[in-house]
């Protein structure tokens, strides 16, 4: 059987890879792509194969969020060993925060497109003792290629919706013989474990070692930056009430409400390169902070930067979660959770469960189903939150210690 899907996926991934480069490449240019070493996803480097570190740590990471959680992995990792690490993006924004925030001792380059020859090629060129995909990310030939050679394999912080696993569950016949290849996977929750077991992961590979971007004792806390206050402290003196991670439709919603309550409003769109739409749908009653100017009243303040959410949090008297309103999924309320700073989200938080419901009935976030409700919250978060943000600590406390069982999962080849 998975004879029969490598050979489907390997017809049809090529086409699908021709017939998306043209949006693909957009995309890219968008995200400031270009010059970035787009060569590396078909396997061309700027040094020569001998000059690498080889039997180090490969992380697969895809987007921004993805980076960043690997880069904390990494660091918290170097200080237990001298280990050499190999993290792979995918995206031009998961490039460049990888680019910036990586030590030496961290070789960055592109993920390869996923042909058996180019997996081939890099496990060539960098030899490394461990593979290790972050959260979700399953790729035939990446599994296959790397089992084929020997490599330890698993999945670091392996969430799976209720959503995805009855999605994926459909598909079991053509996800488990891949899944069954894999050596370690950290899980979580419990939730998580069953449903990654029910479709085809090996119970002996499964380790529950909690959630690793919950883990206090093992993140830098948000910390507020001079920075970042020096731009806030130009808006009139109010509440700062900032909708993180937001999806259209979000920003200009959240900004009235915000605004009916007296409250600052600062936005940080999920994706930078919004930064145009979120300027038409405010009617252009906005200061960016890429490009700061001092504001003439009742702006919007727009964060659009790319990897420093967890910082700005710091700043913020309340927090609003994006896509958790007109789009569905939620986004992740921990490190404002961790920033001591209250929260509140829509109805629409499915992809961080269970954490969400065990934060809902400890009182940790606040759940809101429309306008009048969010008005509400926010006012009387603002005048006082230290019950909320107690119970939230909390209940983030029980991951305390994911990021070293993490680490000694996949110490151990």
């Amino acid at each position: 059987m998975r004879t029969l899907i490598l050979l489907f996926w390997n017809t049809i991934y090529p086409v699908v890879v021709v017939l998306a480069s043209p949006f693909w490449l957009l995309k890219m240019w968008r995200r400031g792509g270009w010059g970035s070493g787009l060569l590396e996803r078909l396997g061309r480097y700027n040094c020569e194969a001998e000059m690498e570190k080889c039997g180090g740590v490969y992380i697969h990471a895809v987007s921004v969020g993805e980076v960043l959680l690997a880069l904390k992995f990494i660091k918290k990792w170097q200080t237990q060993t001298k280990e050499h690490f190999v993290l792979v993006p995918t995206t031009a924004t998961g490039m460049a925060v990888a680019r910036e925030n990586a030590g030496s001792e961290v070789r960055v380059i592109y993920a390869p497109l996923d042909f058996p020859f180019l997996i081939r090629r890099v496990m060539d060129r960098f030899e490394p003792r461990v593979v290790i995909m972050v959260e979700s990310e399953l790729w035939p030939n990446l599994i296959y290629q790397t089992y084929r050679k020997g490599i330890p394999l698993g999945l670091m912080n392996a969430r799976l919706s209720p959503r995805s696993g009855r999605r994926l569950g459909k598909f079991k016949s053509v996800v488990k013989p891949f899944l069954s290849l894999l050596d370690h996977v950290g899980i979580p929750e419990r939730e998580d474990l069953i449903r990654w077991q029910e479709i085809g992961v090996r119970s002996e590979a499964t380790v529950l070692t909690g959630n690793v971007k919950f883990d206090s004792q093992s993140v830098v806390r948000p910390q507020k930056r001079d920075e970042f206050g020096a731009m806030l402290a130009q808006f009139p003196e109010r509440p700062i009430a900032m909708a993180v991670s937001t999806f259209a439709g979000e920003e200009e919603y959240l900004a009235k409400v915000f605004e009916s309550i007296g409250a600052q409003a600062v936005i940080v769109p999920r994706h930078a390169e919004r930064r145009e739409e979120v300027r038409a749908a405010l009617d252009g009653k906005m200061v960016l902070r890429s490009r700061f100017e001092i504001p003439s009243g009742d702006e919007v303040f727009v964060i659009d930067s790319t990897g420093e959410l967890r910082d700005w949090t710091a700043h913020a008297d309340v927090v609003v979660i994006g896509k958790s309103f007109f789009e569905k999924g939620g986004q992740n309320p921990s490190e404002a959770i961790l920033a001591g700073v209250p929260v509140i989200c829509g109805p629409h938080m499915a992809n961080f469960e269970p954490l969400v419901s065990e934060l809902k009935a400890a009182g940790g976030i606040r759940m809101v189903e429309n306008r009048e409700e969010l008005k509400a919250a926010l006012v009387e978060l603002l005048e006082d939150s230290t019950k909320q943000t107690k119970a939230a600590m909390e209940v983030i406390s029980k991951h305390d210690g994911a990021m070293m069982e993490t680490i000694e999962l996949f110490s151990e080849n």
